[in-house]
């Protein structure tokens, strides 16, 4: 038995984990709803969405791009009840949790898909962006 596709599958996962865990760990830190457990399981979640796609259904004619695609909408709606969940009278919430959320998600397909560097890097200028300071008008 070749345990590489699999030591590779779970070093893909496990990274994820971390990423999503990085940018979870800021936004609870923020005291913000969606902490470290949200953004663990949207980034891992659609790592192994992005896993099963390659190699659960590689041996059959399906268009693994299709599942990256159901993930964006499907991290979508979570991100619209963030803002929806959020917004108060005149002012509008929750638009950088669910746009965390997002990227999260973009972060966790990309570590699925094998591309360690460029999720890292995601990561590293996502959790930089939210140490900027809000300008208030």
């Amino acid at each position: 038995m070749n345990l590489s596709p699999w030591l590779e599958m779970i070093l893909r996962f496990l990274l994820a984990v971390a990423l999503g865990a990085g940018i979870g760990y800021q936004r609870e830190r923020a005291g913000k709803v969606a902490g470290m457990r949200t953004h663990i399981l949207v980034s891992s979640g659609a790592a192994l969405f992005t896993l099963v796609s390659i190699y659960g259904f590689s041996s059959t004619a399906v268009d693994i791009s299709r599942v990256a695609a159901g993930v964006v909408v499907g991290i979508g709606f979570i991100g619209a009840g963030v803002i929806l969940r959020g917004a108060r009278e005149e002012e509008v919430a929750g638009l950088t949790t669910a746009a965390t959320i997002w990227i999260t998600a973009a972060i966790g397909l990309a570590a699925g898909a094998g591309m360690y560097l460029v999720s890292v890097i995601a990561t590293v200028v996502t959790v930089g962006v939210l140490f900027i300071p809000k300008i208030r008008g």
